[in-house]
């Protein structure tokens, strides 16, 4: 049975040495340190991160991923952070979102109106579709 490299010295002779805090705890035989095992955390995918990121540069909000991702904001945020992602600033434009299914997406893009004096990105979210679209303020 294999057991996990001390973090301490790198050295792969460990054993078992009971339990702390419901973890299983593990000894060094070289170098005498007693550790346990950090718990994996939920590991998000890729495709999601990258979701998450393409709808904060199209001016979706923090809150608003979260609540169509399904993802922690503060997770987004992190990765905003960590990925060094700049939004550009906009003032011109207002973002607005609609998540619909295959036959209402079909039949939005029936409505003779519904491009006219607006940009359009479509993204897939699982079985469902994200129409992200930017509408000039006028005053």
């Amino acid at each position: 049975m294999k057991y996990p490299k001390c973090p301490k010295c790198d050295h792969d002779k460990t054993v078992k040495s009971g339990f702390a805090g419901n973890r299983q705890r593990y000894k060094c035989k070289n170098c005498g340190y007693f550790f346990t095992v950090s718990k994996l955390g939920k590991r998000i995918d890729n495709y999601t991160i990258i979701k998450a990121l393409q709808l904060y540069i199209e001016g979706v909000s923090y809150r608003e991923i979260e609540r169509i991702l399904g993802i922690s904001h503060v997770s987004v945020m992190n990765w905003v952070k960590q990925y060094r992602i700049i939004a550009p600033k906009n003032n011109e434009y207002r973002p607005t979102y609609s998540i619909l299914t295959h036959n209402e997406l079909i039949d939005k893009m029936k409505e003779p109106d519904y491009l006219k004096g607006s940009g359009l990105m479509l993204t897939e979210l699982g079985d469902k579709f994200m129409i992200i679209k930017w509408e000039r303020f006028r005053d």
